[in-house]
């Protein structure tokens, strides 16, 4: 799965030069969280999040007159408060790559180039949706976890038995590597088309554990 199979193209931008209330006001309209930023020729120079603009608004403690604040914010441009070292990353990257750059930097977005063109932004709530889908998330089966040893052809001898007994694997994650979690992985399996004591039976000869299995 790539980065632009789950991208928002197209994303909403504002201009160095936009105001942080009008900034603020699209976020709301548009229900996003982070705006890109954008020169005259659409260039990016830059992102805003949603906590950059908060930061940049007056405590509840400030000393200004309630009639200050709007004219104070107003004066204050997008390009005081903005990030302006961007990390982006290319249409054509692979989604975990995207997701481990925004675990390991701590970071909500990615805006998504093509070239020198910004053509989209990738965001947690978009890894949280393909995570769904690896999972099958949104569909109903029987959702069993197991160990396994780490060798080859273990994923070919589950699938295997659990095709033999006419389930249908509708979603499948894998954690554990050998080196980090020993010589054991673990494996949850959403499966549909059987029964869950039939799931077990077929499953018990060619995994270490049957860990859980629950019907959702």
């Amino acid at each position: 799965m790539l980065v632009r199979e789950l991208m928002t193209p197209n994303p909403v931008t504002v201009r160095p030069d936009t105001p942080v209330p009008d900034a603020l006001r699209l976020m709301r309209e548009r229900k996003v969280r982070r705006l890109p930023v954008v020169d005259a020729h659409g260039r990016l120079v830059g992102i805003v999040s949603d906590k950059d603009l908060l930061y940049a608004s007056p405590s509840p403690a400030t000393t200004l007159a309630v009639w200050e604040i709007p004219d104070l914010l107003g004066k204050l441009k997008i390009e005081k408060v903005m990030s302006r070292d961007v990390i982006t990353v290319a249409e054509k990257t692979p989604l975990e790559e995207a997701a481990r750059i925004m675990a390991d930097r701590k970071i909500g977005g990615l805006p998504v180039m093509q070239g020198p063109d910004l053509v989209g932004i990738i965001t947690e709530t978009d890894l949280f949706k393909a995570l769904l889908e690896l999972f099958g998330g949104r569909r109903s089966g029987v959702r069993v976890t197991v160990t396994v040893p780490v060798e080859k052809g273990v994923l070919s001898k589950i699938t295997t038995a659990i095709f033999q007994a006419g389930g249908d694997i509708v979603g499948l994650g894998m954690k554990g590597i050998l080196g980090s979690y020993g010589d054991t992985a673990e494996v949850v399996l959403k499966v549909q088309g059987v029964e869950r004591d039939a799931l077990v039976a077929a499953l018990r000869p060619v995994v270490k554990e049957v860990v859980d299995v629950r019907e959702v």
